[in-house]
This record gives structure tokens, sequence and C-alpha cells, in this order.
């Protein structure tokens, strides 16, 4: 018997991505008010024992999050607003993630960094302090980048998306019936959430750079940017080991201690969705459930229905 599957996903214009175990569903809500429900098969590599590696299947997650979180996007962009569904060029979309996460790098790692340099180190002499300091800079940045963007309304839409997408997989996850009357009484919060995942990312952070400028003696600001921008993808593997063991292990008091700043910093990226919203993101998660259940379960291959994803990019 083959260990249960935690389902997740994130929100897209309008509507919610579901990630199953061989593939992804993506449901839409298009301006004439209905639904616009696709699903995909995933790329081998999502779906192979690297996926089960530790360590291994935390980068593979970025890798993942990344191609098929931006490529989600850009789809409910398209049905959203009612455009021709053509397809996504592969251009486009490595073009977008290569922007994205350039930005994602300036902005939480490159720029506390600079400012820790020249506004805190000429007063300081503890390496260890600068790392800390530059740590709750980051953070900072963090948390006002967030409120920043939950003052446009589109944001604020998908952040409705977002919570709709946390009732249903807390809904499905105790059990109950995928019915918007029934997923409508669950929390917005969940123990997997990205937003948790990122909070663990920033503490993790102050602990491997610390140890990196340790070693090299604090290093010119050139080799500190070199640093943190090749230790990226170890925080991240790392990290998501810890939100694994986090999720696991959620029931104990301790480890829910440790989980409380995520789930807190969670009512900033989710809000209170309405019943049109959930029932976008029940219908997700019934597009891979339902595809899933009815394939072989002593078979790795998906039922051949949709065109298959592109491979992930190396994350």
């Amino acid at each position: 018997m083959s260990k249960p599957f935690h389902y997740g996903g994130q929100a897209v214009i309008e509507g919610v991505m579901m990630r199953g175990r061989d593939r992804v569903a993506i449901s839409v809500r298009q301006p004439d008010g209905k639904l616009s429900i696709i699903t995909q098969p995933l790329a081998g590599v999502s779906r192979g024992r690297l996926r089960e590696t530790p360590v291994a299947r935390g980068l593979i997650t970025l890798g993942e999050t990344l191609i098929l979180g931006t490529r989600a996007l850009l789809h409910s962009a398209q049905i959203a607003a009612a455009e021709e569904g053509e397809k996504i060029s592969p251009f486009v979309l490595g073009g977008t993630v290569a922007v994205s996460l350039g930005f994602a790098v300036a902005l939480f790692f490159v720029v506390p960094l600079v400012a820790t340099r020249y506004l805190i180190e000429p007063y300081i002499n503890s390496s260890l302090l600068s790392v800390v300091l530059e740590g709750f800079i980051r953070i900072g940045i963090f948390i006002a980048y967030l409120r920043l963007i939950a003052f446009m309304p589109d944001i604020r839409r998908v952040f409705a998306y977002h919570g709709a997408e946390h009732k249903t997989v807390n809904a499905y996850e105790a059990g109950m019936p995928l019915e918007v009357e029934s997923v409508r009484n669950y929390p917005t919060a969940h123990v997997r959430c990205g937003t948790s995942f990122l909070v663990i990312v920033l503490v993790i952070a102050i602990f491997l750079f610390a140890l990196m400028d340790v070693l090299l003696g604090r290093p010119p600001l050139w080799l500190r940017t070199l640093s943190r921008i090749a230790l990226i993808p170890v925080i991240g593997a790392v990290s998501y080991e810890i939100m694994k063991f986090g999720a696991v292990h959620a029931k104990n008091t301790a480890v829910r201690i440790l989980l409380a700043p995520g789930l807190l910093l969670q009512s900033m990226t989710t809000r209170e969705p309405d019943d049109s919203q959930i029932e976008a993101a029940i219908s997700a998660l019934n597009g891979v459930i339902d595809v899933e259940e009815a394939a072989d379960p002593h078979t790795d291959t998906p039922p051949a229905d949709d065109e298959e994803l592109a491979p992930l990019a190396p994350s």
C-alpha cells in the first residue's frame, strides 16, 4: 500500500492550481462566470525516485514551484482575460522565471547585505552580529513587501484564492466531503504553505550565512554576495526538509511553537474566500484526485489524456 500523498497547490489569477502525485490541475474562473479546468501530467523528474530523496526533493520542489507556478499564472491570466488559449512559449516562460528569480534574489538577499555593509558595519566589529542584523533586515523587507502588495486589489483576490486552497486541502485531510458548505468551515492557514516555507528560509539563511562568514573570515562584499547566491539552493533544500518534518509532527507542542511564526504570517498572504473561490479550489483538487484514483495504483504512469508539461529546468 502506497503512503498517502500530501496534496497542495497555489493561488493563480482568478483560480487555483493543485498538484497531485502524477499531475497538476488548474481551475480558473472565466469572465462569464464559468470555471475553466485543465489537467496535465507532470514531467518525469517530478514523479521519479529523486522526488522522495531527502535534500534532492527540496531542490526539485524549488524548480517545480518556479516552472509550474509561473506556467499556471500565465495560463490563468490568459483565461481570466478571455484571451485565446495559445500555447505559452518556452522563451516567455523561461524569461518570466528568470526575471522573477533575479528580482527575488536581488531584493531579499543582495539588498539586505549591501544595506548592512554600508549602514551598519561601520559601527560594529562583530561578524556574527552583522549577519544577524542582515537577517533581520531581510525579514523586515519580506514583511514590508507582503504588506505593500496587499494594497493591490488583484493581489487581494489572489490571497483569497490562496485561502480557498488552504481551506480545501484542510477539509480533504480531515476526511470531509469536498463541498462548499464543508470546506467553508476550515481555516485559511496550513502548515505546508509556501509562506511558512519562506519564513524557514529566512531563519536558516541567518545560520548558514553566519557559518560561511566565519569560515571565510568576514570576506569582502563581492565574495559575500556570491556566497549568498550560491547558498540559496542549499537553504531551500534544508528548509524544505524542516517544513516537511514539521508538517508530519504538527501535533507536537514543541513543533507547533516553531511553526507558529509561519502560520501567523499566513494571515498576510491569505484572505477569507467567498463561495465561488472555494468552488474553484475544490474543482482543482478534484481535478487531480479523480484522475489519479482512476489510474492503476500499481503504476507510476499517469493516463495520457492531455499535453505533457515541459520538463523542469534546473533549480
